[in-house]
């Protein structure tokens, strides 16, 4: 089973190694192991608080998606998952996708949602700040400019 916000070019080529799939199964045992782990580490209050920081971020990027004419929100953002998709469709979200991708600097996933491609942001890394999530904004805005197609160009 391989959902499609997993599915890529390199993988599906042979190109690069999965390590998903070089991990120890994660039976009941071993996530328990992992959330004692990461409860043991940061404290219950410490785990609150990054997860509390990560949701609020989401939804500020979501309210900046929503604000914006060209993007689109898809889906609820309860927690610190943001699908959107670029209003101009599916080939150019996924153009655009690749492009942010291929830059270097912030790398989102996609899917499929109601047979639209969608673009998905998580936050949810340990480090990650406001800064991080504002310049991934700021670099989706810029190549959404740059690959506008005509309809776009002139707004």
């Amino acid at each position: 089973m391989l959902p499609e916000y997993l599915r890529n070019q390199a993988s599906g080529a042979g190109a690069v190694i999965d390590y998903r799939d070089w991990h120890v199964p994660l039976g009941r045992r071993f996530r328990a192991l992992k959330l004692w782990l990461v409860i043991r580490h940061y404290g219950v209050e410490g785990l609150r608080h990054h997860v509390r920081q990560h949701v609020a971020l989401a939804r500020e990027f979501a309210a900046w998606v929503e604000a914006d004419p060209d993007f689109e929100i898809v889906a609820p953002v309860p927690l610190n998952l943001v699908c959107f998709r670029h209003r101009a469709g599916d080939a150019f979200s996924e153009k655009l996708l690749n492009a942010l991708n291929e830059g270097g600097t912030a790398y989102l996933t996609h899917t499929k949602l109601n047979g639209q491609y969608v673009l998905r942001m998580v936050i949810g890394q340990t480090h990650t700040e406001r800064r991080h999530v504002e310049a991934t904004w700021q670099s989706l805005r810029a190549l959404a400019t740059a690959l506008a197609p005509a309809e776009f160009a002139d707004d």
